[in-house]
């Protein structure tokens, strides 16, 4: 990479682990510079360590994970879609990962369980748009998005029925997992692994996706092999999304607004575009998370209301800046 691609990646980084620090130090339990960098070396409070080692931390990694996930997804589904409005979840993996959630709540089962029966609902819902979008035929950007508008309004309407039938005292995990939460991840590796490898892999296709952006007639005429490589886009898009919905349910307008908010900021040169993405939505959802449980601490609030209620101004703000 050249000086013009590093330079803002870098000062992306290092935004990032101040938001990673700042998370760390900040709770219904203050801890000063001095403390946390005590706890950094294993030293300390014990009940200092306990706080940021077993609670704090993991909690913060995951909302890092999460972030990079669903804005990298957000900047493939723009690239593949040529539609800079376009975001993970506009194909409906948001619903069927909800829809498998909610039935393993439903049962009473929880734990690895939940996880696993979202995961398994987004891939279906994943293989159901793309087969319903290709139908007899090849599939189209546009056909594509239609079919998940449908597919994703049918799930909303499954969603809602669950609800009503459900027993009340069941009711309110499931809202917060509709809602966006991760007072339960304590798992932050995986999605940290594939966030890293999803870049690795993705960072050498970007003169590629580059090209796609511009239509894939020009991708073809310059020897692109543009069917495989929308495919691998897609696949990669719903993998990643399918992940974070897992790790801490619905999330909205993350995917949405930070690469749209980065394509204004840095251009559109993917190879740039996807790790500022991946720093980008981590840095946010780790704020975003951290005054999600600091605003009417002791209590908390599910981290997806505070992205929503920073991602709608956000977005109309942008959506008027390039009109």
């Amino acid at each position: 990479m050249t000086a013009r691609l590093w330079q803002p990646l870098c000062l992306l980084a290092l935004i990032a682990i101040t938001a990673m620090l700042f998370s760390l130090a900040v709770g219904s339990a203050q801890l000063s510079a001095a403390q946390l960098w005590a706890v950094m070396q294993g030293q300390g409070d014990p009940l200092a360590r306990t706080m940021v080692m077993d609670l704090r931390l993991p909690r913060a990694l995951s909302a890092f994970a999460v972030g990079g996930l669903l804005a990298v997804a957000g900047a493939l589904m723009q690239v593949l879609l040529r539609n800079p409005l376009a975001d993970p979840y506009v194909l409906g993996l948001s619903g069927g990962a909800s829809i498998g959630a909610l039935a393993a709540m439903l049962v009473g089962v929880g734990g690895l369980l939940i996880s696993g029966s979202a995961f398994f609902g987004a891939l279906l819902s994943t293989f159901l748009v793309f087969g319903l979008a290709h139908g007899s035929g090849s599939w189209t950007p546009s056909r594509l998005l239609l079919t998940g508008v449908v597919v994703a309004a049918g799930w909303g309407a499954v969603i809602t029925l669950m609800l009503a039938l459900s027993p009340a005292e069941r009711l309110p995990g499931m809202l917060y997992w509709l809602m966006g939460d991760l007072s339960y991840a304590r798992t932050p590796w995986p999605p940290l692994l594939l966030l890293l490898l999803t870049c690795i892999v993705l960072i050498p296709l970007g003169r590629s996706l580059n090209v796609l952006a511009r239509g894939p007639q020009q991708a073809a005429a310059l020897g692109v092999a543009v069917r495989p490589l929308e495919w691998g886009i897609y696949i990669a898009a719903s993998l990643l999304t399918a992940a974070a919905v897992t790790t801490a349910g619905s999330i909205g307008f993350v995917g949405l607004v930070v690469p749209h908010m980065l394509r204004l900021l840095l251009g559109n040169d993917q190879r740039l575009i996807l790790p500022a993405c991946a720093l980008a939505g981590g840095s946010l959802l780790v704020l975003a998370d951290t005054l999600a449980r600091t605003m009417i601490a002791p209590e908390q609030l599910p981290v997806g209301v505070i992205t929503a209620l920073l991602g709608v101004p956000t977005f109309l703000f942008l959506l008027y800046r390039s009109r």
